[in-house]
């Protein structure tokens, strides 16, 4: 399959509120530096840009981030800068790239989707497998996810049972389990289940095919609106994509990929994402730790000393300073909507 084949859609919208107060609606988490020294959505866009050219690649997110994005993304086209009106679910959002890609590329363009908010180890590994995801999806017509063999029992992800082995690494799907408590991980995981990454692979012709036939909250508002982008995102109801379409369709298969895939979710995930010293401290700007473990710290100015703590998260920025556990950074949500205005929406 050449390069022509081809397109890349990463989904960049939200504003990844369990990142404040690093990041806010102006300066949300995917154009912030928070794995390397690049930010996020120009992570992933590097990480295929040997697989596919600016002028494939296209960036779904929010109106105002849009001269936010075409500055940190020189080689994507201003036009492949796709502001959705409003949110809508991945369903919507996927189904409006895959018609664009289909009206300047055809029916049978292959359509890679991925989300600005991943850390991968192995790169190659993971273009290798992008790679022969979307020979198979042409081979067998399918809707195919990329399930993540796990690394632990995380009930922070979702899950993919695979069922009847269709090739190597490359099963059908025989359901989706939505993210389970931490038992239930624990039997997955040894079950053989794969991480449901949000990776998805297939050609346009066919997906469009499978909207048409499973999806009504969709389907009717493309047919009706296929070139207008306001009236399509005002008509469609939200709804995911795996709930749309991949839990109805017969035509979803798995295959499974190993490249030290995750997501950066939380600020305890950056435990697992950034490097770390001999105490396991993941820390960014001028940070000292002393007789201090597994704690997690940003400052993006001043210095932080820590001093016999461990599994904390300290953010500090421009004067503000939030000090919580590893454990509680995964609720902010609870914290941001308990504060005043004055704190919760500083620019």
């Amino acid at each position: 399959m050449s390069t022509s084949d081809i397109w890349v859609v990463v989904l960049a919208g939200g504003v990844g509120s369990r990142f404040w107060p690093l990041s806010t609606p102006g300066r949300p988490k995917q154009l912030l530096p928070l794995v390397t020294d690049k930010p996020l959505l120009v992570d992933a866009v590097d990480r295929v840009a040997s697989m596919v050219p600016g002028s494939q690649t296209l960036i779904l997110t929010n109106a105002s981030l849009v001269p936010a994005m075409a500055k940190v993304l020189p080689a994507v086209p201003h036009e492949n800068l796709i502001a959705e009106p409003r949110p809508s679910g991945t369903g919507a959002a996927l189904a409006w790239a895959a018609e664009l890609i289909r009206a300047r590329a055809g029916n049978e363009a292959v359509m890679i989707s991925l989300h600005a908010d991943w850390a991968v180890e192995d790169a190659d590994g993971f273009r290798s497998t992008l790679r022969a995801a979307a020979v198979a999806a042409v081979r067998h017509e399918s809707l195919l996810t990329v399930g993540v063999v796990p690394s632990r029992p995380d009930p922070g992800f979702g899950y993919i049972q695979p069922n009847g082995e269709v090739e190597p690494r490359l099963w059908r799907v025989a359901r989706f389990i939505e993210k389970p408590d931490r038992a239930r991980a624990e039997t997955l995981w040894r079950e053989g289940c794969l991480w449901n990454s949000g990776i998805f692979v297939w050609r346009v012709g066919d997906f469009l095919d499978e909207v048409r036939r499973h999806t009504p909250e969709i389907a009717p508002a493309l047919a009706a609106h296929p070139s207008d982008a306001a009236a399509f995102f005002n008509a469609v109801k939200p709804v995911s994509v795996d709930v749309g379409v991949l839990e109805r369709s017969a035509r979803v298969m798995v295959m499974a990929g190993d490249f030290g895939w995750d997501d950066v979710g939380t600020w305890g995930s950056l435990r697992r994402v950034r490097a770390v010293d001999g105490a396991r401290n993941a820390t960014s700007g001028d940070v000292f730790a002393v007789a201090s473990q597994g704690n997690v710290v940003h400052a993006e100015d001043g210095q932080v000393v820590l001093y016999g703590v461990s599994d904390l998260v300290v953010v500090v920025r421009e004067g503000l300073v939030l000090i919580t556990t590893v454990d509680r950074s995964t609720d902010l949500k609870t914290l941001i909507d308990a504060l005043p205005a004055v704190l919760r929406d500083r620019p």
